[in-house]
């Protein structure tokens, strides 16, 4: 299988502006998070920016960088832009990796290309991991992702789903045993159709609601596939405190694979 890795990367961030080209041990972390996607199977990575600085900086460590629009709303269309000028094609698989992603491991990437090429009938896949406080459960920051029996995705939510009714009447400070809910992860890989029509895809009232993008495509029709895995992966960096956290990882060395 091959398949392309797509990094969209956008300069101005609320929490840490300019971080894309925030220092990691030497090089920007947006060149490590490129790096980090040379480890996996795919046959081409291209980092795709609203900025001319981060081109630059790509360049200048031979990662291959596009510069598009500024006037994406979202990453996914940004990935659209980069699908129609690379002339990609239908069962072509594209993933999508944050700029912000650092840690990435590189097995758990190939995983979801790889399970997408083996879902003819999805056009997208991802990931998710179990979760096991109740912290977790209960905060609307961590995404739920309820699955069917084939290991596609009925609905992601920012609510505590599925709710144990029964064993919150006894108890609502603690998750029941054997309980099973799932955090989703970010991650996705993306048949080249899909993203080819995703900025003319009508919005899912839902998608409104909860503030969540990947609910447009569950609610035109499209199937999503979910990669299950035993845990957490790193997380990436949205502040100051999680650029220091991966800054320290990368002088400790082992990096996740």
């Amino acid at each position: 299988m091959t398949y392309t890795i797509v990094i969209p990367a956008r300069m101005h961030s609320t929490r840490l502006p300019g971080k894309p080209l925030a220092d990691i041990e030497g090089k920007p972390m947006i060149v490590r998070v490129a790096e980090r996607a040379r480890l996996t199977e795919a046959s081409r990575i291209i980092v795709a920016t609203d900025h001319p600085a981060i081109v630059e900086a790509c360049e200048a460590s031979g990662v291959e960088a596009m510069l598009t629009s500024e006037s994406h709303p979202t990453g996914t269309d940004r990935l659209s832009e980069v699908v129609k000028r690379l002339s990609l094609e239908g069962d072509e698989v594209v993933v999508n990796i944050q700029g912000d992603e650092p840690l990435i491991p590189p097995s758990v990437v190939d995983r979801v290309a790889s399970l997408l090429a083996q879902k003819p009938g999805c056009a997208i896949a991802t990931a998710a991991h179990p979760i096991a406080g109740i912290d977790d459960f209960l905060n609307p920051n961590v995404v739920k992702v309820e699955l069917n029996a084939l290991g596609e995705a009925m609905t992601f939510t920012r609510a505590p789903v599925p709710w144990p009714r029964d064993a919150f009447l006894k108890d609502p400070r603690k998750l029941p045993e054997h309980f099973s809910a799932l955090h989703h992860i970010g991650l996705y890989a993306y048949r080249a159709r899909f993203l080819r029509v995703f900025p003319d895809l009508p919005p899912a009232p839902i998608e409104k609601t909860e503030s969540l993008e990947q609910l447009r495509a569950l609610w035109n029709g499209e199937q999503i596939a979910v990669l299950v895995l035993n845990e957490a992966l790193p997380a990436g960096v949205d502040t100051a405190a999680d650029l220091e956290r991966v800054r320290a990882a990368y002088r400790a060395g082992g990096l996740p694979l």
